[in-house]
Formats: structure tokens, C-alpha cells, sequence
């Protein structure tokens, strides 16, 4: 099989490749250059109609996309350690907390790289207001994550998951454009700190 991803800052491929990781799966990655916009070409959209990555590509030709969805595949196929819970509570609660990061935080750190950041000037129409407007709702997400982080080392409970490795991708990339962590969170500050030590992490 083969894996297309990027490198570093791009979020949506490192959620994968820390999941590999934390599985023990060795899987290279094959590169797609984005600033070529090999992404886009029609190569590879014949793989993903929507000229996206990371996309995984089975043995038989099979193409599957979205970040959350590939590591399902690689839950089933490697269940151990299980990242995505054990027993229907614990499942619901994972999956409920990778929309809330996706919706909550993912939402307004992509609002201000598309509307705010000048590497994606030349890729669309801004809307600068707006994109500056997410930096308070950033900090508005990162107020809820605090409170709830209380009492507990990761997203859910104490055992790591893929709600985790979602908002660790998260938070780096916002840090990258200029959205970084507030100092006086403190639970989530302990989280990241919790996360950044993991040897995951540098994938």
C-alpha cells in the first residue's frame, strides 16, 4: 500500500503518521508536493476527486482519504494499542471529541490561515477582517479545552486516543501560522507538554 502525505507543518498528514507511529505501523510515506500542487493534478485526483492528502492507496487500488477514516482502517487492521476506544462508551465519547476539536478548534485556525496569512494570499480571495477575527475565537477554544481537560492527562480519560492526536496536530500548526498557546491554561498547557514528550510526536 501507499501512503501519500507532505511534510511538516501540514497537520492532516502528521494526524497519520503520529497514529502509525503510536501503532508501531512502519508505513513510509510518499511525498506529494504541495507548493507544485501535485495535489491537484489530475494523477492524483484520480486517486482523491478531491486533491487532498494524506490519501492511502490499498494493495488493490482502493483510494481512502480523510485522516480520521485512514487511521479507522489501520484501528481494524492493527487493533492494538486501540486508539479509538474500547467498548461503546468510550468509542462514542472518542468519536464526539474528534468533531468537537475538528469543529471547535480546527475551524478558526483554518479560517485564519486561509483569511489571514500571507503564504495563502496568492491562493484565494481574503478576507482579512474576518481571518483576524478567529484569533479571539482560537483563544475562546482554547479557554473550553482547559476546563475540560481538568482532572484527566488526555482528551478522554487517561489513555491516549485519536481525539488527541488531532488536537496535537492542531495546536502545533496553529503555533506555526501565528496562533500560538495561551501561558495561562495551564491543563492544557500539561497536555501539550504530555503530547510534545511522546516519541510520536516527531513523526
Amino acid at each position: 500500500m501507499i501512503l501519500y502525505g507532505a511534510p511538516n507543518p501540514a497537520p492532516n498528514p502528521r494526524r497519520v503518521r503520529i497514529f502509525l507511529a503510536e501503532k508501531g505501523i512502519d508505513l513510509p510515506e510518499t511525498r506529494v508536493d504541495m507548493m507544485k500542487r501535485e495535489h491537484k493534478s489530475p494523477e492524483f485526483r484520480a486517486k482523491n476527486s478531491m486533491g487532498q492528502i494524506p490519501t492511502l492507496e490499498l494493495d488493490d487500488g482502493t483510494c481512502i482519504s480523510e485522516t480520521v477514516s485512514i487511521c479507522r482502517f489501520f484501528e481494524a487492521t492493527h487493533p492494538e494499542p486501540p486508539l479509538f476506544g474500547q467498548g461503546a462508551v468510550e468509542s462514542a465519547l472518542i468519536d464526539q471529541w474528534i468533531r468537537r476539536i475538528e469543529f471547535t478548534v480546527m475551524m478558526p485556525v483554518g479560517n485564519f490561515w486561509r483569511h489571514a496569512h500571507p503564504r495563502t494570499a496568492a491562493l484565494l480571495t481574503q478576507f482579512k477582517d474576518f481571518g483576524e477575527s478567529n484569533r479571539e475565537t482560537y483563544k475562546g477554544a482554547q479557554k473550553y479545552l482547559d476546563r475540560e481537560l481538568e482532572g484527566h492527562d488526555f482528551v478522554v480519560g487517561n489513555q491516549l486516543s485519536m481525539a488527541d492526536i488531532c488536537l496535537l496536530s492542531t495546536v502545533d500548526f496553529a503555533d506555526w501560522i501565528g496562533l500560538p498557546l495561551e501561558g495561562d491554561f495551564t491543563n492544557l498547557a500539561a497536555w501539550h507538554a504530555r503530547m510534545t514528550a511522546r516519541p510520536s510526536a516527531l513523526a
